[in-house]
């Protein structure tokens, strides 16, 4: 069986598609590459951002279900994303953005021997940076070219996510014997958890709390996050595995960008396996990527309903011109 190859991409639920949109194109430079919906739900947006190409392993995606509550962070969730950037440096660019767009932050602080930026948006949902200055392992995504933020600067992928838990002993049982990950490295409360050929691209990080209340999930928290794999095969080899350890999943799920694979590894924390390909350039040209509302072919008969269900959002970015904004 294949070892796991990185994180593959984080979910999260918005409470406006319109505002995330907005700051994950303009104050944070990731580029929206496809726009489509839910497929279990398909009133409700589902979002892709991600690198210039569309990268695995660079993307943040989002749901916006209509008439969710808020979230309440706390114990047993995903609890924060990290975007990998090139260079400490880039992390005090950062701080200078946040201040002048009013994002609340952490100031740059130090974890595992890799500076990191922590900071929210609008929902409180939770991120942070890191730097990629000290990083070795699996290779990050090409910063979008024609978004705002200089190149230099820019967010190239996704680093490790969070999980708090007040079941560590299971959930690292889980991870080393389930997953094949080895942890590495801890600080305090924290555990560091590596896959594959570790780095910042394929790390989970533990928080052991027993002392915060039962997370939530709303509009603000993070839905699951994916683990990457090459293709459909490895999914069924590990739909087997899951099985084999009784662990609940939901069999193979065609998403047509690319095959799932979910299960549900403790109380209120999905994860899923997902494959490298096809990606999110067949059915649009890079120049043009997110803009229309895509849909993969089994939805086309339901275009023109879905459309009526989902009101219009403006992602055109192919006529506008994003000045590089150097602070």
């Amino acid at each position: 069986m294949n070892a796991l190859k990185g994180v593959h991409h984080v979910t999260a639920i918005t409470s406006s598609a319109e505002k995330i949109y907005d700051f994950f194109t303009y104050t944070l430079g990731l580029r929206l590459v496809k726009k489509t919906v839910n497929q279990d739900d398909i009133q409700t947006y589902h979002l892709f951002f991600a690198d210039d190409a569309g990268s695995p392993g660079t993307d943040m995606t989002f749901f916006d279900f209509h008439g969710i509550p808020k979230g309440v962070h706390g114990n047993n969730e995903i609890s924060k994303t990290s975007f990998r950037v090139p260079t400490d440096e880039a992390l005090t660019y950062w701080v200078k953005r946040f201040d002048k767009y009013d994002v609340k932050h952490e100031g740059i602080q130090e974890q595992f021997g890799k500076k990191v930026l922590s900071f929210v948006d609008f929902d409180d949902q939770h991120y942070q940076l890191i730097s990629d200055e000290q990083n070795e392992g699996v290779a990050s995504g090409t910063p979008w070219q024609k978004g705002p933020i200089p190149l230099e600067y820019a967010i190239t992928g996704l680093g490790p996510f969070f999980v708090r838990t007040a079941y560590f002993d299971y959930f690292k049982e889980v991870l080393e014997k389930v997953f094949h990950m080895k942890e590495v490295a801890q600080e305090e409360s924290f555990h560091l958890f590596e896959m594959g050929e570790g780095g910042n691209g394929a790390q989970v990080i533990v928080e052991y709390n027993t002392v915060l209340p039962q997370a939530r999930q709303g509009f603000g928290t993070v839905h699951h996050a994916a683990f990457r794999v090459d293709e459909r095969a490895d999914l069924e080899s590990w739909q087997q595995r899951l099985a084999g350890f009784n662990l609940p999943n939901s069999g193979y799920v065609e998403r047509y960008y690319f095959g799932s694979l979910y299960t549900n590894v403790a109380p209120s924390i999905l994860f899923e396996l997902a494959t490298d390909g096809p990606g999110f350039m067949g059915d649009e040209p890079y120049e043009t990527l997110g803009e229309k509302l895509s849909l993969p072919p089994f939805f086309e008969e339901k275009r023109e309903k879905i459309e009526s269900l989902v009101r219009p959002i403006d992602t055109v970015r192919s006529t506008k011109h994003f000045d590089k904004e150097y602070l």
